[in-house]
């Protein structure tokens, strides 16, 4: 069974920085990522309904731009699921908000830098500013996806994260995190 792939691959007018998709997304933070249509879904929800299927598999094929930018954000969400799973006690939803918009805003390596984990299937930007507009829309990307990350996780109103996302804080897809290893 293949995974799942983005939809967003065959977007039209899509921009690329090296071959990672720069693509709309409905967000209430401030940054370079051009708007979303408020009524359709976005990467953000795609990577959200995606999550725990892709994170099954090991292997991925790249088929376009759009799947580049969901590989990195799948990463992020099983990055942010262990961040709050190892957490001393059960983190309130406020706590994981704010643990998590840390996380997303914390220095981190974007394709091109030494340290990036899949260098090998991104190419870097090819200049200076286009590497830093990389580094701003990634940063929003990832306060966005936390946030509804955190929506979701809370969504019970137990107070406790949900323990059928919880599960998937030790599946790494492609056996690989963005984080340290």
């Amino acid at each position: 069974m293949p995974a799942y792939h983005s939809s967003f691959n065959e977007y039209p007018d899509m921009r690329l920085v090296g071959n990672l998709a720069i693509l709309p997304v409905k967000t209430k933070y401030r940054g370079p990522a051009p708007n979303a249509d408020p009524n359709e879904a976005d990467i953000i929800d795609e990577t959200l309904d995606l999550f725990r299927a892709n994170s099954l598999f090991r292997n991925f094929e790249i088929k376009g731009p759009a799947d580049r930018l969901l590989i990195i954000l799948i990463l992020f969400v099983s990055d942010c699921l262990a961040k709050i799973g190892s957490a001393r006690t059960t983190p309130t939803q406020l706590e994981a908000t704010k643990t998590l918009n840390t996380l997303a805003v914390d220095n981190f390596p974007i394709p091109g830098d030494a340290n990036f984990a899949l260098n090998a299937h991104y190419a870097p930007p090819p200049s200076r500013t286009d590497a830093e507009y990389l580094r701003g829309y990634l940063t929003q990307v990832r306060q966005e996806l936390a946030a509804r990350l955190v929506e979701k996780l809370y969504a019970d109103g137990t107070g406790k994260p949900s323990k059928w996302w919880m599960s998937f804080q030790k599946r790494r897809f492609m056996n690989r995190s963005l984080g340290t290893q």
